[in-house]
């Protein structure tokens, strides 16, 4: 949020964390339905309106790998005011770069779904005004050589053609697609966000190293808890690498997701059977990777 989200440009990783994120962020076990014959089905666990889930009765199911409310930092001005900005932020994991369609198109896709869907929970009627803005920020591990280590935002901006008519900028800024793509470490730009989320999600680093690297370049205060998530995601990602799955290489999806998908659906975050559609395996073949991967470990 800090490095994608304008919003935060300004604020730091823990005030982040602690005074802009509403509820829990919820990660591919929320749906909701666009069509009014479908609302009423919304569960009670929705953040403030918002879903991991977006279908129609005509169309077929859109996950959101992760999804949830934000309020954007206000000044002593504006926190009095009833017009408190909230955005919808959705983040995406990425390993397959060129699926066969234009990414950036998917991604605006999505975003305009996230608009759409907020009517019925958030506006009605004509309450435009109340449209929330929405991000997509895509994490593709897998990028084309020409956008590794790159970081670009995509978001609506005017262009005056006839006069200097001035509008607001909460008025036409609603959406904002961000793509980070990864490098390797001796490409250009291999700093920042961009190496931050390399390490962590690397699935060829130990977790000592991890861990170092994050305490002492990033500054990741390591708690016990968060350690322990760091060595189990490397665990995970070991155990599935000593196994030589086929199936964990298949249509670029790395070893590494397959140990965090994994991990999710240990932790109650994920359902074994969008965990095994995610990885591009069958139900039976994620089950005989969790199994394997627990022996590991024990």
């Amino acid at each position: 949020m800090k490095g994608c989200v304008d919003e935060y440009s300004e604020c730091s990783v823990d005030e982040i964390a602690e005074k802009y994120i509403e509820g829990t962020p919820e990660v591919g076990t929320v749906g909701v339905h666009v069509d009014d014959t479908n609302r009423l089905q919304r569960t009670p666990e929705v953040i403030t309106g918002s879903n991991n889930e977006d279908s129609t009765l005509t169309e077929e199911t859109v996950h959101y790998d992760v999804r949830f409310d934000a309020i954007a930092p206000t000044s002593a001005h504006d926190a009095a005011s009833q017009d408190v900005i909230r955005l919808i932020i959705n983040v995406e994991a990425q390993t397959a770069f060129n699926p066969g369609y234009p990414l950036t198109k998917r991604a605006i896709y999505y975003c305009s779904r996230m608009v759409s869907a907020q009517h019925g929970p958030i506006f009605k009627k004509s309450e435009y005004g109340k449209i929330r803005k929405v991000y997509s920020i895509w994490v593709c591990t897998k990028p084309s050589d020409e956008f590794q280590n790159t970081l670009t935002r995509y978001s609506i901006c005017p262009e005056q053609l006839i006069g200097n008519a001035t509008e607001k900028s909460e008025n036409y800024d609603l959406m904002s697609v961000v793509t980070i793509c990864l490098g390797k470490p001796d490409s250009e730009n291999y700093t920042g966000i961009l190496k931050f989320l390399d390490v962590l999600l690397s699935s060829s680093r130990a977790a000592t190293e991890k861990k170092k690297i994050l305490e002492e370049e990033f500054g990741v205060a390591m708690s016990e808890e968060l350690e322990s998530e760091v060595l189990t995601m490397c665990n995970l990602s070991q155990g599935v690498r000593a196994e030589g799955r086929e199936e964990g290489r298949k249509e670029g999806i790395s070893i590494g997701e397959i140990g965090m998908l994994v991990q999710l659906v240990r932790d109650g975050d994920l359902k074994p059977e969008r965990a095994a559609e995610k990885a591009k395996m069958t139900a039976e073949e994620f089950k005989k990777v969790m199994e394997k991967t627990s022996n590991q470990e024990v």
